[in-house]
């Protein structure tokens, strides 16, 4: 499973030195397909439903070409290339690459190996359908990058539980990045984003922003995701709290929650929580109608809303408890992400010499654009 540079490419080349597009003069796209690429990281973290991830994967592959960067370990690596042999380009991470986050390890080798502009970047448990694909490939035609909406189906107790937090993001903001797609040439040309964060996608869309570069999250391009099993939900219940670490005014929130709950009941005044409940499941209902959200979320993911803020009321506190003492996923002390206005110092200070401080071989990127860093 050694990376053949000669088979593979380079990390991260400059901007205008890479083919977008196959290098076989031949390889005409087939009328049904789309001139996209897929980028599917797996950090190896552990394996998943193969053959389900098999079928969507042959299905994938009908409409835009599929690029699998596997982290996996070797006997791993091996069954997956067994599987999906003739259905995708199944490769390694980059050795060239070096950081701790897995999965953005993977997503820096795949869209550096891509041969299309646009590139759409989801884990193992996300389904894209041709209809979300076509949406994306014509918003990357306007902007640099594009969020969009999951929902979890089917929906066992987990995945209702979750919901609740999809739908005060839709009602406050916007859903966090789950799944993105990126115009490939602007993804170099800023030198791709930091592998060395907790929360990647995070990460990558600062990065965008920072660049100077168009976003947009449309709050009707529903993506499906399937639901985390029972024991991977209870594992991720603080570590999605650190999240919140990025993000100040989140955090606040959050940490504000139990002190709210408290005083409420020393003042013997639970009439307090329940209106506070009750506002609650408003807000995310109007986030669950929202542009047609109704379709995809039923109307009892709403009342998950409180329970989600009450939990993650307690994570905040676990997370910020267990940053300050060294102790769980921050305890390497990596950022969760860095802030937009670091991002726009970092992407200022850069030389055109400059090589991707994640890179250590290979092309320099292109500089930082003046224009877009004006905006």
């Amino acid at each position: 499973m050694a990376f053949d540079r000669e088979e593979h490419g380079r990390g991260i080349p400059a901007a205008d030195s890479a083919p977008f597009f196959a290098p076989d003069p031949d390889a005409a796209l087939a009328p049904d397909r789309l001139p996209m690429a897929y980028v599917l990281p797996l950090p190896g973290t552990g394996d998943t439903d193969l053959a389900e991830l098999t079928g969507y994967l042959r299905d994938l592959s009908r409409s835009v070409d599929v690029i699998v960067v596997d982290g996996s370990p070797p006997e791993l690596f091996t069954r997956h290339a067994a599987a999906w042999r003739g259905l995708v380009r199944h490769v390694p991470t980059d050795p060239a690459l070096h950081g701790r986050n897995g999965t953005a390890l993977g997503v820096l080798t795949g869209v550096a190996l891509a041969r299309h502009e646009h590139v759409v970047v989801a884990g193992a448990d996300v389904r894209y359908d041709r209809g979300a694909l076509r949406a994306v490939h014509g918003l990357l035609d306007r902007v640099d990058l594009v969020r969009p909406q999951h929902h979890f189906d089917p929906l066992p107790w987990p995945a209702w539980w979750d919901t609740g937090r999809l739908l005060l993001h839709r009602a406050l903001g916007g859903d966090r990045p789950g799944s993105l797609a990126v115009r490939r040439s602007t993804f170099l040309a800023m030198g791709g984003y930091d592998p060395d964060v907790l929360f990647g996608s995070l990460e990558l869309v600062r990065t965008v922003r920072a660049y100077g570069a168009a976003t947009a999250a449309p709050a009707w391009l529903y993506v499906r995701r399937r639901p985390p099993t029972a024991a991977r939900f209870r594992r991720q219940r603080v570590r999605q709290a650190y999240d919140d670490l990025a993000r100040p005014g989140w955090l606040v929130a959050a940490l504000a929650v139990l002190p709210a709950a408290a005083l409420a009941l020393a003042a013997r005044r639970p009439g307090l929580l329940l209106r506070a409940g009750v506002a609650t499941v408003a807000v995310a209902e109007l986030g669950r109608r929202r542009a047609g959200g109704a379709r995809v979320f039923p109307a009892h993911t709403a009342l998950a809303a409180p329970v989600w803020l009450l939990e993650r009321g307690i994570c905040a506190w676990l997370a910020l408890g267990r940053r300050l003492c060294d102790d769980g996923p921050g305890a390497d002390a990596r950022p969760v992400a860095h802030s937009t206005r670091a991002l726009r110092r970092r992407l200022a200070d850069r030389r055109p010499d400059d090589l991707v401080l994640w890179v250590e071989t290979g092309a320099a990127p292109a500089p930082a654009r003046a224009d877009r860093l004006a905006h």
